[in-house]
């Protein structure tokens, strides 16, 4: 059994439809999804139908991303549209649900209502969308919504000074309760890396697709990875979200 984790889709049903394709999924294999089906690109609404449509075939695990959690608030009050939300994406994913019927919408209300915050493997590998500030690990993290919004962890990385060992008393406690931890949320391209990026025993697999990077699959074992073309390549006359 092959583990893949799928970094941000972003509307883009165009680069997830090839990486699937480059993975050559077998039906033991498990897919990881890490969060942000939707906003940027315009096939939102079509992004989670295929994903609900994959589930079906496949062992599929949905992180709930910030994205995600913004989209489902609107679906189930269509005045419920956070300002910076609706500059950020949602205006697309809005376009996108256009000629889907109340029970299509209700579907995708059912599957976001299903995406759980995170993932613990049965290696102790923690998948979640974006991170958290807790010492003593996710368990106990006092603010749920920072599964989805945090960016201290990946930032506290970046810094981190790379030859402190394992073992010295000012090694990141937070990461320590996990084999490997897998993010999204902060793409690799802001610190121009096209590719997924790893510190320590982090991974993070946000390779821009939301802006002008492309959406990535990461063999978690093997850490071998297929990527889609660049998002505006395929959407040549939209914007995604670089505005």
């Amino acid at each position: 059994m092959r583990t893949f984790a799928i970094g941000d889709i972003h509307g883009g049903l165009k680069a997830l439809i090839q990486v699937l394709n480059k993975l050559e999924l077998k039906e033991d294999d498990k897919i990881i999804f890490m969060g942000d089906y939707v906003d940027g690109w315009s096939e939102s609404a079509q992004v989670v139908q295929l994903l609900i449509d994959l589930s079906k075939k496949f062992n599929c695990i949905f992180i709930k991303g910030n994205h995600d959690v913004w989209c489902e608030n609107w679906l189930k009050d269509e005045s419920d549209v956070n300002s910076s939300w609706y500059l950020h994406g949602g205006k697309e994913t809005m376009e996108s649900y256009e000629g889907f019927s109340v029970d299509e919408k209700q579907q995708h209300i059912t599957f976001f209502d299903s995406l759980p915050l995170y993932h613990i493997d049965t290696e102790n590998r923690l998948f979640l969308h974006a991170g958290f500030t807790s010492m003593h690990g996710v368990e106990r993290e006092q603010f749920e919504a920072l599964f989805y919004l945090d960016r201290s962890l990946w930032e506290m990385l970046l810094a981190m000074d790379k030859t402190i060992g394992k073992d010295s008393i000012f090694y990141p406690k937070r990461i320590q309760h996990y084999k490997e931890i897998y993010i999204g949320h902060t793409p690799t391209t802001n610190y121009n890396e096209p590719n997924p990026m790893n510190i320590a025993n982090v991974w993070n697999v946000d390779t821009g697709a939301a802006f002008k990077g492309r959406v990535t699959g990461i063999n978690i074992d093997t850490k071998a990875f297929v990527q889609s073309d660049n998002l505006p390549d395929l959407y040549p006359d939209e914007k995604g979200r670089n505005k």
